[in-house]
């Protein structure tokens, strides 16, 4: 394939993606993402029958997909998801580290329990799976795409969610150390930072009163759809990212950039 052909510099065909947490949310979108890009995608995660129509779905739309069960948080786990990928593709060479999920409880209320549900899929579960990944890469002499998947609250912070926005300034801190010692490997580590994005699931709460207090904070007034994600999603997966590693790349409509 011709890199240097614009019409080829977003093309997936030909790599393996893995993505986690992709039962649902951007793990799910991201998924058909890549399989409409053109790369076989293994879609993770806990929940099997979520997983199967997920396949069905990307499937239906000319993409080929497979599913593994994997909870990010436990190795052997991981170790199993990667074996059976390898049998069913191959070594992913695009890694999306996308399974997460937050608690939103005051400060003083959190307990233990409540940061280990948080932290551990969201910064231990990148951690282990990226470092899977990486072995399993250097041992096939490949090279590769880590995606982190992040948020601009690792940047900035927000009320009722301490856990939540801890780990994910630890995901951007892994990415640049990852970028760091992986690239001899020629595996590139990046991170991309989400504003707000409506989706299903907040679409209520964005659209309600708080909500729009929320959206007059962001300079453009707008918050983003699941749909912004795709084009910088795929310039850190593909040909035309070559030559970004440790990058955080937020995509937020110039939330980040609002005045203090």
């Amino acid at each position: 394939m011709n890199n240097k052909n614009p019409q080829n510099l977003f093309s997936l065909n030909g790599k393996v993606a893995l993505v986690t947490g992709a039962s649902s949310g951007l793990g799910k979108h991201f998924a058909k993402v890549l399989a409409a890009a053109g790369a076989k995608v293994i879609v993770a995660a806990r929940r099997e029958e979520k997983l199967k129509a997920l396949v069905y779905e990307i499937a239906q739309d000319g993409g080929q997909a497979y599913a593994v069960t994997m909870d990010v948080t436990e190795p052997a786990s991981i170790k199993a998801a990667f074996d059976s990928s390898e049998q069913l593709a191959a070594v992913p060479d695009i890694i999306i580290n996308c399974a997460g999920q937050t608690i939103t409880k005051k400060l003083l209320e959190q307990t233990e329990e409540d940061w280990n549900q948080v932290i551990d899929p969201n910064l231990k579960g990148c951690f282990l799976v990226s470092g899977e990944a990486g072995r399993r890469l250097v041992k096939a002499e490949k090279g590769g795409s880590i995606v982190n998947i992040a948020s601009i609250l690792g940047e900035r912070v927000g009320g009722g969610i301490a856990p939540y926005t801890i780990s994910k300034a630890g995901v951007l801190q892994a990415t640049k150390a990852m970028a760091l010692e992986l690239a001899r490997h020629d595996i590139r580590v990046n991170a991309l930072m989400p504003g707000y994005v409506m989706t299903d699931l907040n679409r209520d709460f964005l659209e309600s009163e708080a909500g729009e207090k929320l959206r007059k904070r962001i300079p453009s007034r707008k918050f983003c759809e699941l749909e912004d994600l795709d084009g910088p999603l795929l310039l850190l997966c593909s040909p035309a990212g070559q030559a970004i590693s440790g990058a955080t790349l937020a995509v937020d409509r110039g939330h980040l950039v609002s005045g203090l």
